[in-house]
């Protein structure tokens, strides 16, 4: 009897504690992974799993900035099909099939204000309830541009060109391939960081503008997750003095050469006129 008794325990407490660790599966949410899509793009949330179990409702919420944290935005049911809550929200279309246990929707038309965490819940009997859940990231471009300048021959640092890549998500990487000039300049790095989660950066060369820089070519490398990598191309140029004075030089002779040509007519013309 007692190792009757004894045998009973145990194969209660075996069940017990299988019980426990099966409701805790049950109502664990299962990360998917991140759905990383370009700004004004469409992305494809994923929702499916595999069970025997009847399928109630597909449920889907969303936790993003600026809203409420689970916020249910579409129901989808075995009889009744697709129902949006909290408002119609159209560029959520239903991808997926209800007697495959698939919930998968297509976004269309993306913003940044639409980047967080979506959670599809499967009501299933009788298990209960199960999760799949996604981060939606939005990756946006860079707006690039290069800008030089002309700065006059010196020997005080100065700015001889600026390379931006503008309102980017993640950050751009902005560098140089300074050529010739390697070791005459140096780069200074700058970043802005946008309340829409976008960052711009910019770097500026800078250096001693001498007339060997004249005409030297460098390029800036601009690096993003979101686009390729793009290289823009520029040529410094520098207000070199000895040009300017050469110039005014040659204006001032050609003056000179034309006054005493025009005099030499006017002798030439009256003497012809009094002979």
């Amino acid at each position: 009897i007692k190792r009757f008794m004894i045998t009973r325990l145990l194969c209660h407490r075996i069940a017990h504690i299988f019980v426990l660790k099966s409701c805790f599966v049950l109502f664990t949410a299962v990360q998917v992974g991140d759905v990383v899509v370009m700004l004004g793009s469409s992305a494809i949330l994923p929702c499916h799993i595999i069970t025997n179990d009847r399928l109630s409702q597909i449920t889907w919420q969303k936790t993003i900035k600026g809203k409420a944290p689970n916020d249910v935005f579409l129901t989808i049911q075995p009889t009744t099909g697709v129902k949006y809550s909290n408002g119609q929200d159209l560029r959520f279309e239903f991808i997926g099939n209800v007697n495959d246990k698939n919930g998968t929707l297509k976004f269309s038309n993306v913003t940044l204000k639409d980047e967080g965490s979506y959670t599809c819940i499967f009501s299933l009997f009788p298990s209960g309830t199960q999760s799949r859940n996604s981060q939606l990231v939005i990756l946006v471009p860079p707006i690039t541009n290069l800008m030089d300048y002309t700065p006059l021959e010196g020997n005080e640092e100065v700015p001889l060109a600026t390379c931006t890549a503008a309102a980017s998500k993640p950050k751009a990487e902005v560098r140089w391939i300074k050529g010739s000039l390697e070791g005459k300049v140096r780069e200074e790095l700058n970043e802005t960081q946008h309340a829409n989660g976008t960052t711009t950066t910019w770097s500026t060369l800078l250096g001693k503008p001498g007339r060997e820089m004249n005409g030297q070519l460098v390029k800036c490398v601009i690096s993003s997750e979101a686009t390729k990598e793009e290289i823009l191309e520029t040529n410094i140029q520098v207000h070199c003095k000895y040009l300017q004075t050469s110039f005014k030089a040659n204006v001032y002779l050609g003056f000179s050469y034309l006054n005493k040509l025009f005099l030499i007519i006017i002798i030439l013309f009256l003497a012809q006129k009094f002979t």
